[in-house]
């Protein structure tokens, strides 16, 4: 009874749309079960859709892990200002992400924005990052955008994970011969094997879902996400087809890194 309301949320806002998302996906005016939404979503982008979607967000964790494990470190180790750093690096995640992304466009906007500026001070020619046909630019543009806006939230997890491993067993590595490398690879990463996974669904079910960035950052359609894709949808079964697959691609992912977090505990 104590979980009940819990559960009737869940229920009603979460389980029960993305129930009748599948059921309406196989509708049509004129048929009912079949797959010609599926089959029309290729016309209308569906591939390139999942592919910068995959592409985001992949590169997206590695960046945002990668930075994330450094700041982590950095938090764990006492020193001068630590306060100070610490408040300066939650700061980006209590930013509106409309608010982030607005700001972001301003940097990475061509001609002029503040990024082929600072290339210019330094004698380089502008790059256009949101030009129409510097794929790899928009890529890293949004993705650069997204974690500095989410960096924080897996830094947080993970230097949570990086207090409960006790300081005696990298000091008996270290007595043991083992260097940084060694201590990292077998003491700080399985006993964050955890915290890495609830870091890696949180995070990467947002980015399957990542819209604003993608609206916002570009002037047209220059990367479509599979978000983005159904928002600009403008038939209703169509869009529940698209939502259909975002919703598998996140039930995926979240199976992988389950499983992965289940192998890690078992090892």
């Amino acid at each position: 009874m104590l979980v009940l309301p819990a559960i009737v949320y869940v229920t009603a806002l979460s389980f029960y749309p993305s129930a009748e998302a599948v059921y309406q996906s196989f509708q049509t005016p004129n048929r009912h079960y079949v797959l010609t939404n599926y089959k029309e979503l290729v016309s209308f982008g569906a591939y390139n859709a999942i592919y910068n979607t995959v592409i985001v967000t992949i590169c997206a964790l590695a960046l945002q892990f990668f930075i994330a494990m450094v700041i982590a470190t950095i938090l764990t180790k006492e020193f001068r200002g630590k306060q100070f750093f610490q408040v300066s690096v939650l700061i980006p995640f209590s930013v509106a992400t409309i608010v982030a992304v607005y700001a972001f466009s301003n940097v990475f906007v061509t001609p002029g924005g503040y990024a082929d500026s600072l290339l210019e001070i330094f004698g380089l020619k502008p790059v256009g990052w949101t030009a129409y046909h510097n794929y790899w630019l928009n890529v890293l543009a949004l993705i650069i955008s997204d974690s500095w806006k989410n960096t924080p939230i897996v830094a947080l997890i993970l230097t949570a994970g990086m207090s409960t491993i006790p300081p005696e067993i990298y000091a008996a590595a270290k007595v043991d011969g083992a260097g940084p490398f060694s201590r990292f690879f077998r003491i700080t990463i399985p006993n964050l094997s955890s915290y890495i996974a609830i870091a890696m669904i949180i995070r990467g079910i947002s980015e399957f879902n990542i819209f604003a960035m993608a609206l916002v950052l570009f002037p047209h359609v220059l990367l479509t996400t599979l978000a983005y894709g159904l928002y600009s949808e403008t038939f209703l079964g169509l869009s529940y087809a698209a939502s259909v697959v975002l919703l598998g691609f996140i039930v995926v992912f979240a199976i992988i890194v389950t499983v992965y977090r289940s192998r890690s505990q078992s090892r």
